[in-house]
C-alpha cells in the first residue's frame, strides 16, 4: 500500500489518499491536487519524481501552482526546475518518516483500506499535537 500525501509543510498534511503498492502514483497526485482548492497567492508544489509526468505538471498550473520536480532519469525532454527550493522536499520525507514510528502504519496490520486510513489520520492528529 502507498500512502499519497499533499502536505503544507513537515507538520501538517492538507489531504492523502491509498493506493495499492503497483499502481502508478501519477493518478492518485491529480486526485489529491485536484481535490484540494489552490490558495490565493503564488504557491510552490514540491513533487517527487513519481509525480513527474506532463499531465500533473500541466494540470498543477492551470490550478494556480508552480511545478518543482525534477524530470526522470530516462526523460528524453529536459525541465527546468528550482534546484535549491526543491531541497525543502525532505520535510514530506520526514513526515513520513514520523508516520511510520506509529507501529500499525508501519507495518499494516490492517486488512480494510478505511480502517488503515483512519489510524493514519489519529496519527497526523497525534503527531501535529506534539
Amino acid at each position: 500500500t502507498k500512502i499519497h500525501t499533499l502536505a503544507a509543510s513537515e507538520r501538517f498534511a492538507i489531504n492523502f489518499s491509498l493506493s495499492s503498492g503497483a499502481a502508478n502514483d501519477s493518478p492518485q497526485g491529480m486526485r489529491l491536487l485536484h481535490f484540494t482548492p489552490p490558495g490565493k497567492q503564488k504557491q510552490y508544489l514540491l513533487m517527487d519524481r513519481a509525480y513527474s509526468g506532463k499531465k500533473m505538471r500541466i494540470a498543477a498550473v492551470e490550478l494556480g501552482y508552480t511545478p518543482v520536480v525534477p524530470p526522470k532519469r530516462n526523460y528524453k525532454e529536459k525541465w527546468e526546475y528550482d534546484e535549491e527550493r526543491y531541497k525543502q522536499r525532505n520535510e514530506i520525507e520526514r513526515f513520513f518518516r514520523r508516520l511510520k514510528r506509529f507501529r500499525r502504519i508501519f507495518t499494516r496490520y490492517d486488512k480494510l483500506d478505511i480502517v488503515f486510513a483512519g489510524f493514519i489520520l489519529l496519527a497526523m492528529i497525534i503527531d501535529s499535537l506534539v
